[in-house]
């Protein structure tokens, strides 16, 4: 999940995975796959980041998790 933050300033944790579109307006609108959508204060290029920085660590952890000595 990652960290947004809506136009009062409040942050939230969203689920990247049920992320449909972002729609490009003077602020981001995610819409999700329920059709629900959020106004949020990051530009897409943030969110892009975002969810590729949660997905490098997410893959970080699982090599970790999954390397096994064969001596």
């Amino acid at each position: 999940m990652i960290v947004l933050t809506k136009r009062n300033n409040e942050r939230f944790l969203i689920n990247h995975n049920q992320i449909e579109s972002i729609e490009m307006i003077p602020e981001s609108k995610i819409v999700m796959m329920n059709r629900d959508y959020f106004i949020v204060k990051e530009s897409p290029e943030d969110i892009i980041k975002k969810i590729q920085d949660y997905c490098a660590k997410v893959q970080d952890v699982h090599r970790i998790i999954t390397v096994t000595d064969r001596r």
